[in-house]
C-alpha cells in the first residue's frame, strides 16, 4: 500500500486559513528576531578541556581526559594510551550517569547506561566521586585500562590514576 499524498491549491485556502498563515508567519518572525537565550539549554555557556595525566610509575602511560563542564552538569570521556598501544580503535567503555542525593549528601545515586564489565567499578566509583564534590549531576564515560602498565594495573595504579583524575577535574570546575 503506497502512501498517499493531499494536494492543496492555494485557491483553496479560505480567508480564515489564510490569516492563520499570517499570524503563523509573523510569530514565526518574532520568535526568530528575540535574543533570549534558549530554555532547553542549546546556548548554555560550556567549557571543554582535553588533558592527558602521566602516571608515574608507569613511563609514557597516560590517561586521557575529554571534560566539558556545563552550566548544570559535567561531562566527563575517559581513556588510557601506553607506548605499546596501536592507534587503532579503543572499546567504548563503561558511561554511568551519577547526581548528588538531597537527603543523604554522602552518598550520590548512579545508574549504568552502558557497562562493560572491565570498567564498570571504575567509572561507577569516578561518576559518584564527583557527583558529591562537585553537586553536579555527572555523565562519566571511562575505557581506561591500566593493565599495559608496569605494575600490571595494581591497585596502586589504578588509586594514583583515579586520584589524578578527579584532582583534574575539580581543578577545572572550579575555574
Amino acid at each position: 500500500m503506497s502512501p498517499r499524498f493531499c494536494r492543496t491549491s492555494t485557491s483553496s485556502i479560505t480567508s480564515a486559513n489564510k490569516s492563520t498563515f499570517k499570524q503563523l508567519d509573523s510569530f514565526s518572525e518574532m520568535s526568530s528576531n528575540t535574543r533570549t537565550p534558549a530554555v532547553n539549554g542549546i546556548d548554555a555557556p560550556s567549557k571543554t578541556v582535553e588533558l592527558a595525566i602521566d602516571l608515574p610509575h608507569s613511563p609514557g602511560s597516560k590517561v586521557n581526559l575529554h571534560l566539558t563542564i556545563l552550566a548544570n552538569s559535567i561531562l566527563l570521556f575517559l581513556s588510557s594510551s601506553t607506548p605499546e598501544s596501536s592507534q587503532g580503535a579503543a572499546s567504548m567503555g563503561s558511561l554511568v550517569y551519577a547526581i548528588p542525593d538531597r537527603y543523604n549528601p554522602t552518598q550520590p545515586m548512579s545508574t549504568a547506561l552502558y557497562n562493560t564489565p572491565s570498567t564498570l567499578d571504575f567509572t561507577t566509583r569516578m561518576a559518584k566521586l564527583l557527583a558529591r564534590k562537585l553537586s553536579k549531576p555527572c555523565y562519566v564515560g571511562s575505557s581506561v585500562n591500566l593493565t599495559g602498565g608496569a605494575g600490571g594495573g595494581s591497585v596502586e595504579e589504578e588509586m594514583e590514576a583515579f586520584r589524578g583524575v578527579v584532582d583534574a577535574v575539580v581543578g577545572q570546575a572550579q575555574r
